[in-house]
């Protein structure tokens, strides 16, 4: 059997890697995508077979550009991942902390590590695209002055050693990450979750109303996520995350929610996975 084909935003031991692993398991094929819109296209165009996209992180929030990605291509959603974010600083074995004048990261992983680097004013403080990126230049390029902020995984991958654990300032840091495909055949079974968009009819209170159906109707509302309509002043395209125990009670709120809404897309229902 073919291994699945997995695009990811980033290289090899990225945190994106990563969620992959950790929702598909070893057996899997990743495609590295150099920005998250390449990943769409690489699914697009038949070269992966799901895409694996950060959405929201617990300290940065949502992820904007990615909403707007999701919107453009029409991607189903299958499932989802959390992922504990531990960041580690990475350097050639051997390599004493003294001797380190660069760091290098993504400059999310790099502000979520401020306090760590305010002891140490005289390190020069690199933004780079990606994480391991980062790492496996370090081993490339045999620099000695260098440290890398990444995960274990790229530690173990580009043979660096951890010169200090755990440096992220927020230890309940963690990231959400989606699972696209665009296989026709979708249907998760026992799926308790879904993501949908809509926008509202301009009657009064017609957000707070779909809201309502949602409560009275036993669904819980986990997220919701407003963007702005291309080119149409005021109007605005709600991303709304749902749960539900009991899959009739989630059918006869989206009957009714149909009611009160416009543009209303079902993004994908799917298993609810919470665990980090």
């Amino acid at each position: 059997m073919d291994k699945k084909r997995v695009a990811i935003q980033g290289i090899k031991a990225s945190f994106h890697e990563e969620a992959a692993l950790k929702f598909f398991g070893d057996d899997i094929e990743t495609i590295e995508c150099s920005s998250f819109k390449q990943t769409c296209q690489a699914l697009r165009n038949k070269k992966a077979d799901y895409v694996v996209m950060a959405i929201e992180n617990s300290i940065a929030g949502s992820l904007l550009p990615n909403y707007t990605l999701l919107r453009d291509y029409h991607f189903s959603i299958i499932g989802e991942v959390y992922l504990r974010i531990q960041l580690h600083l990475l350097a050639l074995p051997g390599v004493k902390f003294e001797q380190i004048k660069n760091v290098e990261s993504h400059p999310i992983a790099i502000r979520q590590c401020i306090d760590f680097f305010d002891e140490y004013p005289h390190l020069n403080i690199k933004e780079s695209t990606d994480t391991a990126a980062c790492a496996k230049r370090i081993r490339d390029e045999q620099l000695t002055d260098t440290v890398a902020i990444a995960n274990q995984l790229a530690a173990k991958l580009y043979n660096l050693e951890i010169l200090e654990r755990r440096i992220e300032s927020n230890k309940k840091n963690y990231t959400r990450f989606l699972i696209l495909t665009d296989h026709k055949e979708t249907d998760i079974p026992g799926a308790n979750k879904a993501s949908i968009s809509f926008q509202t009819t301009d009657e009064v209170g017609s957000l707070a109303k779909v809201l309502n159906i949602f409560a009275e109707n036993e669904v819980n509302l986990t997220k919701i996520q407003s963007m702005p309509v291309l080119g149409r002043r005021n109007e605005y395209n709600f991303y709304v995350d749902v749960e539900w125990d009991k899959t009739a009670h989630y059918q006869e709120a989206i009957s009714k929610v149909l009611r009160h809404t416009v543009n209303f897309t079902l993004m994908g229902e799917y298993l609810k996975n919470d665990r980090v």
